[in-house]
C-alpha cells in the first residue's frame, strides 16, 4: 500500500488523485473550484448512467419482467416493503455506525457526519475496481495530515466486513460441498495458500532486509497503529459487521420467501454465505457486482432446485436496495461536498 519502489502503485496513484489533484493548491482559486464542480458533476453522471444502465440493459433479467414479478408475489405489500425497506436502513446505519466507531479514537465524529461521508463514498466506489474511491472520498472529508490514518481506518473496516465474510462463508461452503456432494480439487486453492504465504514471507523478509516505507511512514509504525488501535473499538467494529451479514443474509433469504421458495433458513443459508464468499473474493467492479453475485448464486441454487429466475429477481433487488439506493442517496451528498468547508482533523 502506497509503497514507494520505483513506481507508484494503484493506491499510491489513488492517494495522490484524490488528495493532490483534487485539492490543486497551485492553480487559481475559481479555476480550481470550476474543475472541483465538474468533477463532482461527472461522478454523479456516471454513476447514474451506470445505474440505468444496469437495470435497463439487464441481459440476465429484464427490468419490466423484474417489476411484474415483484408485483405479482406482493413483496410490493406494506408489510413485505416495510421488513426489506428497514433491513436495508439497519444495514447501511450499522455501516455508518461502524465508520463513526472507527474515527471514535481521534475525533467524536456525529452520526451525520459519518452518513455523508460513507454515502457519497459508495457513490464514487460504484464506479471503481474494489471499491477503491470509497478510499479517496473519505479521506477529502479530512486534514492533508490525517488522511493516511483515514486510509487505514477505512481498510480495517472493510477487513472486518471480509472477515465475517470469510469465516461464515467457508463454513457454508464447506457444508455445502458435503452435502450436495460436490467435488471441489483442493490442489489449486493450497497451491496458491502456498505461494501466498511464500510471498509473504519473502515480502517480509525483503521489507526488512531494504527498510522500505510506506509514503510518509515505515512499516513498523504501520504494525504498531494496527496494534495500538483500541480493542474495544475494534470488537465493537467486528460486531457492527457481524449484525450487517446477519442483516443482508437474512435479507436474501427473506426475498426468496417472499417470491414463495419453499426452503427452511438454515437451508438456505448454506447457498446464501457460500455466494457472498465467492463474490467477495472475484476482483470487480461494484456495478458488476449484480452480475457476479447473480451467475454465482444461480450456480449454487440450482443444487436445491430454485428456478434460476427468482435467484436473479432477488440479486438484483438487493442490489438495489443495497447499492442502487444509497449511491442515489450519497450522489447528493457528492455534490454538496465542499472541498474548503469540510475539513475534520484527527
Amino acid at each position: 500500500m502506497l509503497f514507494k519502489i520505483g513506481t507508484k502503485t494503484p493506491i499510491s496513484l489513488i492517494y495522490d488523485l484524490f488528495c493532490d489533484i483534487f485539492m490543486m493548491q497551485t492553480i487559481p482559486h475559481k479555476t480550481k473550484q470550476f474543475f472541483f464542480v465538474l468533477i463532482k458533476i461527472s461522478i454523479v453522471i456516471v454513476a447514474f448512467y451506470f445505474i440505468y444502465n444496469k437495470l435497463i440493459n439487464n441481459k440476465e433479467l429484464n427490468f419490466s419482467d423484474l417489476i411484474n414479478l415483484l408485483i405479482k408475489n406482493d413483496v410490493f405489500s406494506l408489510k413485505n416493503s416495510l421488513i426489506i425497506l428497514l433491513l436495508t436502513s439497519f444495514n447501511w446505519i450499522l455501516e455508518i455506525l461502524k465508520w463513526q466507531n472507527l474515527v471514535k479514537p481521534w475525533h467524536a465524529l456525529g452520526f451525520k457526519d459519518a452518513m455523508k461521508q460513507s454515502l457519497s463514498a459508495l457513490t464514487i466506489s460504484i464506479i471503481t475496481p474494489n471499491r477503491i474511491g470509497e478510499y479517496g472520498a473519505k479521506v477529502l472529508y479530512y486534514n492533508k495530515e490525517s488522511r493516511k490514518r483515514i486510509l487505514l481506518l477505512n481498510f480495517l473496516g472493510n477487513m472486518s466486513q471480509m472477515l465475517i465474510t470469510t469465516v461464515f462463508g467457508s463454513i457454508g461452503l464447506v457444508m455445502f460441498s458435503i452435502h450436495y456432494a460436490i467435488k471441489i480439487n483442493f490442489y489449486k486453492p493450497a497451491l496458491f495458500l502456498i505461494i501466498g504465504l511464500l510471498l509473504i514471507v519473502l515480502t517480509r523478509l525483503f521489507l526488512k532486509k531494504n527498510k522500505l516505507k510506506l509514503k510518509g511512514f515505515s512499516i513498523e509504525k504501520l504494525k504498531q497503529f494496527l496494534l495500538n488501535y483500541p480493542k474495544k473499538n475494534f470488537l465493537l467494529v467486528i460486531w457492527f459487521s457481524l449484525v450487517r451479514y446477519t442483516l443482508f443474509t437474512f435479507q436474501f433469504y427473506f426475498l426468496l420467501h417472499i417470491l414463495d421458495v419453499k426452503l427452511s433458513y438454515f437451508t438456505a443459508i448454506i447457498p446464501i454465505s457460500s455466494m457472498y464468499l465467492i463474490a467477495s473474493i472475484i476482483p470487480t467492479i461494484n456495478i458488476f457486482d449484480l452480475v457476479i453475485k447473480g451467475s454465482v448464486g444461480v450456480y449454487l441454487f440450482k443444487f436445491l432446485g430454485v428456478n434460476p429466475v427468482f435467484i436473479l429477481v432477488v440479486t438484483t433487488t438487493m442490489w438495489l436496495l443495497n447499492f442502487a439506493l444509497p449511491s442515489v442517496i450519497g450522489s447528493y451528498f457528492v455534490l454538496n461536498f465542499n472541498s474548503e468547508k469540510n475539513k475534520i482533523d484527527i
